[in-house]
C-alpha cells in the first residue's frame, strides 16, 4: 500500500466548502488503496488575523506567546477536516505538530526540526486512519510550543514525507504548479512539468512565493522529491526532483520578481579590512535582512559598498547605520526605495554562456536602467527601478522564448 502525504495551503482550506472539498480529495486518495497523511494550514486570513489581535493587546508580544496563539489556526483548520471527513463516512483524526512528533529547537517563530518520531502516526495509518497533521509547529525539548516561520507548513510536509518514508509528496495550492513567471505578471508563463530543487530554491529567494525556501532546502538534503498542483483542479502539476543532465538543456527555467525592495549605498568607504563587518553586523543585529551585495572597485582607497534590503526596513536601516557612516569615515549614505529585483533561473546556465550579455542586451534596448547586478551559477539578478519590472519581466521571459521552452543548445552564445 502506497503512502501519500498531502499539504493544504490555507486558501484550500479557506472556508468550510473548500474544507469539505479537501475532505473529499483524502476520502478518494484512501479510496486508491493508499495510506494518507494530510498536513493542513491555517484558514486563509487566520494567521494575519491572529497577528493583529496580539498587536492590539500588546506592542511587542513574547515569542513564545505568539507561538501558542498562531499555532491555533492550524488547530482548528485540522480539527475542522477530520470532522468533514468523518461526516462523509471516513474515518479521520488530528494530531498538533507535537503529537505526530515533531520536535524542534529553542527558537521561537522561526524553528527548526530537530528531529521526527512518528510512532504515533504509523500507529493511526495501521488502524486505517486518514492522520490530519497541523502544520508549521511543533514542540521543543521543553515541551513548548514552536512555530517554523512564513510557509512552514511546506516544512511539515516535506519533513513528514522524509521521516515516513512516503512514496508520494504532493503540495497543492492555488496555482496550479511552477511556472516560467508569475502568471499575472507575463500572461503566456508557462506550467513547468518538472523542476531542480537548485532552480525552485533560487526562484523562491529571488520572490517566487511558491514554497518556503527552507522546504525546498529541506527537500533537496533528504532527497524527498514532491509535486506543487492545484488543490481545485485534478490536473498533475510541477514535479520538484533532483537534477537530471536532460535538465540542462533548458538555459532559462523562469523569471522571478521581487517588488518593495530599496537599496542602501555606503558612499566612498574606506578599503580596509573591517569596515563592512561593522556595517553588516549592525544590520544584523536588527534582524534586518540583506538580500543583494555589490561593493565597486576600489579607488585611491575608497569603494562604494550597495546592498539591497525590504522596503519597510529602509527608516530602522538608516538610523541605524547614519552613526556607524560617520564612525568609518564615509562620505555619506544614499538610500532608495522603490527598487525591484528581476532574476533568470536556470541550472543551464552552468553549460551555456552569453545568457547574462543577452539579458543585459535586452533591458539595454527597452531603455529599462540596470542599478546592480549580482549572479551565482544558474542565477543573474538585477535591481531595475520598480515601476519598469513588470515590462522588464515580459520582455525578458519572451527574450529566452519561456513560453514554448524550447531547449536552447548551442544558441546561447555571447553578444556584441
Amino acid at each position: 500500500m502506497r503512502l501519500i502525504v498531502q499539504k493544504y495551503g490555507g486558501t484550500s482550506v479557506g472556508d468550510t466548502e473548500r474544507i469539505q472539498n479537501v475532505a473529499q480529495r483524502l476520502i478518494e486518495t484512501q479510496r486508491e488503496d493508499c495510506q494518507v497523511v494530510a498536513i493542513i494550514s491555517a484558514m486563509a486570513g487566520v494567521t494575519d488575523n491572529l497577528i493583529k489581535l496580539a498587536h492590539a493587546v500588546s506592542p511587542h508580544p513574547t515569542e513564545r506567546e505568539l507561538d501558542i496563539l498562531l499555532a491555533t489556526g492550524e488547530h482548528a483548520a485540522t480539527a475542522l477536516t477530520a470532522m468533514a471527513i468523518n461526516a462523509r463516512g471516513g474515518k479521520a483524526i488530528s494530531l498538533t505538530g507535537a503529537e505526530a512528533g515533531i520536535l524542534t529547537d529553542r527558537t521561537h517563530a522561526k524553528a527548526r526540526i530537530a528531529n521526527i518520531s512518528p510512532r504515533q502516526i504509523h500507529e493511526l495509518l495501521a488502524d486505517d486512519y486518514i492522520v490530519i497533521v497541523a502544520g508549521f509547529q511543533g514542540q521543543n525539548a521543553e515541551g513548548e510550543t514552536t512555530t517554523l516561520g512564513r510557509g512552514g507548513s511546506d516544512l511539515t510536509a516535506i519533513a513528514l514525507a522524509g521521516a515516513l518514508n512516503a512514496d508520494a509528496c504532493q503540495i497543492f495550492t492555488d496555482v496550479d504548479g511552477v511556472f516560467t513567471c508569475d502568471p499575472r505578471v507575463v500572461t503566456e508563463a508557462k506550467k513547468l512539468d518538472e523542476i531542480a530543487y537548485d532552480e525552485l530554491l533560487e526562484m523562491a529567494g529571488a520572490g517566487s512565493k511558491i514554497m518556503q525556501s527552507r522546504a525546498v532546502e529541506f527537500a533537496k538534503k533528504f532527497g524527498v522529491q514532491f509535486e506543487v498542483r492545484s488543490s481545485f483542479k485534478a490536473d498533475t502539476g510541477t514535479i520538484a526532483k533532483e537534477e537530471t543532465t536532460n535538465m540542462e538543456d533548458i538555459v532559462i527555467r523562469g523569471v522571478s520578481i521581487d517588488r518593495n525592495q530599496a537599496k542602501v549605498t555606503v558612499d566612498d568607504v574606506r578599503d580596509e579590512p573591517g569596515v563592512a563587518g561593522r556595517i553588516f553586523s549592525t544590520i544584523a543585529a536588527a534582524n534586518i535582512v540583506v538580500d543583494m551585495i555589490v561593493q565597486s572597485v576600489s579607488e585611491h582607497g575608497t569603494t562604494d559598498l550597495s546592498f539591497t534590503i525590504h522596503e519597510s526596513d529602509l527608516d530602522s536601516a538608516r538610523k541605524l547605520l547614519e552613526p556607524v557612516v560617520k564612525d568609518v569615515q564615509a562620505a555619506g549614505l544614499i538610500t532608495k526605495k522603490g527598487v525591484a529585483k528581476l532574476s533568470v533561473v536556470g541550472i543551464g546556465m552552468r553549460s551555456h554562456s552569453g545568457v547574462a550579455a543577452r539579458l543585459f542586451d535586452c533591458l539595454g534596448k527597452a531603455g529599462i536602467n540596470i542599478q546592480l547586478i549580482s549572479t551565482s551559477e544558474i542565477k543573474i539578478a538585477v535591481v531595475i527601478d520598480g515601476a519598469e519590472v513588470e515590462r522588464a519581466a515580459q520582455l525578458t521571459h519572451e527574450e529566452f522564448g519561456l513560453a514554448t521552452l524550447i531547449p536552447a543548445v548551442g544558441s546561447m552564445q555571447p553578444l556584441g
